[in-house]
């Protein structure tokens, strides 16, 4: 992999820079043979900018807003860092660039994925991962998948982004690395989104299935383990394992992410933020504040903010 873009390191400040040729969606790349990393960063507002790939394409958010526009959607999709975004291979998104400035950019990372690649890595998390066949067909829901990504996949996305100013001797060894640790990521994620939709659909399908609608249907109540269990007819252990090699997280961890997921879309709704945060369960508002801060990179108030200016 070779850079076609130059740039630099300001060490006194310890930001990475990367000077524009173009104030739109100015672009440094690292080619490899089964995908392509590239840094977008975008240095003036914009409206209608294209987006599309020949391949599969993920697009993670790193600093500031972006609004997309996806087929058969009337109105845009406010896309924020902790966020992003997949798309099939021949889907076309338009985004505009409402906050870009010159001191501020807005900047997200995409790594564009050969099938091969994906293929590769699947047939390897086969037997740990259900359905992955046909999570992995990227056609169930939308084929343009618009979700909030984990803490851990964010330090992977800026862990990415620095490989882009370092000269490391194995730096294209480190980036393919990632690239493969974000595909599988990617692939869990989807694999879980599946199943939290199937649950709905045949709670009782399973064990897995029957605790997944067990958690989704109470987020409101403070999760008990033992009656999980028993619901899910499984064993302590077992159900911890089960949770840890499919879903990729523990059934608290799960719990969390599902209420803050929830909040989210009822602070979109217009619903105030103390209530939300007595509904679904956290202990103060303080407390959901934190939660919700660390989760999705804002607070639950600029969170809101952020959604009123696109309404």
């Amino acid at each position: 992999m070779k850079p076609t873009e130059t740039k630099h390191l300001d060490r006194q400040r310890g930001k990475h820079l990367r000077p524009p040729k173009q104030l739109i969606e100015n672009r440094v790349s690292f080619a490899g043979p089964n995908s392509e990393v590239s840094i977008y960063d975008t240095y003036e507002a914009a409206k209608r900018v294209q987006l599309n790939s020949g391949e599969l394409l993920f697009c993670g958010m790193m600093t500031g807003r972006k609004v997309m526009h996806m087929p058969n959607q009337e109105k845009g999709q406010v896309f924020l860092p902790h966020e992003c975004f997949i798309m099939a291979p021949g889907e076309v998104v338009e985004i505009d660039f409402p906050e870009a400035k010159m001191d501020t950019p807005t900047t997200c990372l995409t790594v564009e994925i050969s099938k091969e690649k994906v293929s590769a890595i699947s047939e390897r998390l086969s037997d740990s991962i259900p359905m992955l066949e046909v999570a992995n067909e990227w056609q169930f829901g939308k084929p343009i998948l618009h979700t909030h990504h984990s803490s851990e996949t964010q330090r992977l996305l800026n862990r990415l982004t620095t490989l882009f100013t370092e000269n490391h001797p194995d730096r294209d060894t480190l980036i393919d690395l990632n690239v493969s640790e974000l595909i599988i990521r990617m692939l869990r994620h989807k694999t879980r989104d599946f199943l939290l939709t199937y649950c709905s659909k045949d709670p009782e399908a399973n064990s897995l299935i029957a605790a997944l609608d067990w958690i989704n249907s109470t987020l409101s109540k403070p999760l008990n383990i033992d009656h999980l269990c028993r619901h899910a007819g499984m064993s302590r252990s077992r159900l911890y394992v089960e949770f840890k090699e499919k879903i990729g997280c523990s059934p608290v961890e799960l719990q969390q992410q599902l209420r803050l997921k929830r909040a989210a879309e009822r602070i979109r709704n217009g619903e105030a933020i103390t209530a939300i945060s007595y509904d679904l369960g956290f202990n103060s508002p303080s407390h959901f504040c934190h939660r919700f801060k660390n989760f999705f990179g804002c607070s639950a108030t600029e969170y809101k903010v952020r959604q009123q200016l696109e309404d």
